[in-house]
């Protein structure tokens, strides 16, 4: 298992440094996990993500191999941009995703979820003219929140001015970093990349200079609180792998976790694209929300129940004390994905709820996606 080089901060916050993606991640601290959540919808939070693959794709052939391989036309991808992109298998079902950074005209970075898409890529690129480069040293440091912008631009010119899904090379703190404006929050955030000597410096000096604004460290897990408001899939925790179909291999369309708009409109061939065309409105299921009677969060896996049988299961929840709603992402029957069916709750809790349309917070996107 890889170490972050923030390992002893987050052993000091009261982490155990369990596994994800083969790095030690700070999944909780000593603090609440409540409180962190409110930092990052109120104000700002920090957080170790360098647990995700950070490869380098470069060379001629990279724009090539990355447009095959994934959903996105990577054609519309010029330097200083990047895209969410999702991978599929030959059957036309969901495996990975990915964000894709273009750092130059032949050169990519692709900062994997935690699926094979990196795996897959590798396979692709024997005998074509592309380095691949794992890149473990690059660490990532995630400020998300409404604040955030304000802190940075203390620090970094023309920071207000970098939109939404674009990246810029500059310096933090003396370092040499590459900020991106994206995130997994639903919320205004940036993504700090930098060298493994320099994260510690960063990451101190954004808590000790923040600290006024009520910046303060957040554990992996508040992610997962975040994500149900903000209609975030987490693989595999949201999917088949995770909650097998009977008698079928597993696997998720895109129509069914509704990720098809990672297909671009202007795409050409791509691994398991026809598969996926064919396989529009054969949907088994749909990822859709739940909202819980209830003043806590419902059990991962309690089930959905409606005319006397189960009909879902609850994949991720979150009871929020800002709005005070006990709030769910679960995968449920075409059927009964409509906003106000009502559904019975069985497991953890047993209680009554709602389908209800995803995202809970900030359905425009305008939090993210704001201006100046």
């Amino acid at each position: 298992m890889a170490q972050t080089a923030l390992a002893e901060r987050h052993r000091a916050l009261g982490s155990n440094l369990e596994d994800w993606n083969g790095m030690g991640t700070a999944w909780t601290y000593a603090t609440d996990l409540a409180d962190a959540h409110e930092a990052i919808r109120t104000r700002a939070g920090l957080m170790d993500v360098s647990g995700l693959k950070k490869v380098h794709y470069v060379g001629p052939h990279a724009e090539s191999l990355l447009d095959y391989a994934t959903s996105r036309d990577i054609s519309k991808v010029y330097p200083g941009k990047s895209v969410y992109a999702t991978f599929l298998n030959e059957a036309g079902k969901f495996v990975d995703d990915c964000v894709i950074y273009r750092t130059g005209p032949n050169a990519f970075m692709v900062v994997h979820g935690a699926g094979n898409g990196y795996e897959m890529l590798v396979r692709s690129a024997q005998g074509r003219q592309v380095a691949i480069l794992f890149d473990d040293d690059l660490h990532d440091l995630s400020l998300q929140g409404p604040l955030a912008v304000n802190f940075l631009a203390k620090h970094v010119e023309g920071i207000r001015e970098l939109a939404y899904f674009h990246h810029l090379q500059t310096k933090l703190f003396g370092c040499p970093v590459m900020i991106s404006r994206t995130g997994y929050t639903g919320e205004r955030g940036y993504e700090i990349f930098c060298k493994a000597a320099d994260a510690p410096l960063i990451w101190d000096s954004i808590l000790e200079q923040g600290a006024e604004m009520g910046i303060v460290p957040c554990a992996f897990t508040t992610l997962d609180w975040l994500r149900v408001e903000s209609y975030l899939l987490f693989f595999p925790y949201d999917n088949s792998e995770k909650y097998p179909f009977d008698n079928e291999p597993a696997g998720d369309t895109l129509w069914e976790l509704g990720l098809d708009f990672t297909v671009s409109p202007t795409k050409g061939e791509f691994r398991g694209g026809l598969e996926h065309a064919r396989l529009q409105g054969k949907q088994r299921f749909k990822i859709f929300g739940v909202l819980v009677d209830a003043t806590e969060a419902a059990g991962e896996g309690d089930t959905l129940w409606a005319d006397g049988r189960q009909v879902g299961v609850i994949t991720c929840a979150m009871f929020s004390r800002l709005t005070g709603k006990s709030m769910a992402i679960a995968r449920l029957e075409p059927g009964y994905a409509e906003q106000g069916t009502p559904l019975e709750v069985k497991g953890q809790l047993n209680t009554t709820a709602i389908a209800n349309t995803l995202p809970f917070d900030d359905p425009e996107k305008t939090k993210r996606t704001a201006k100046g």
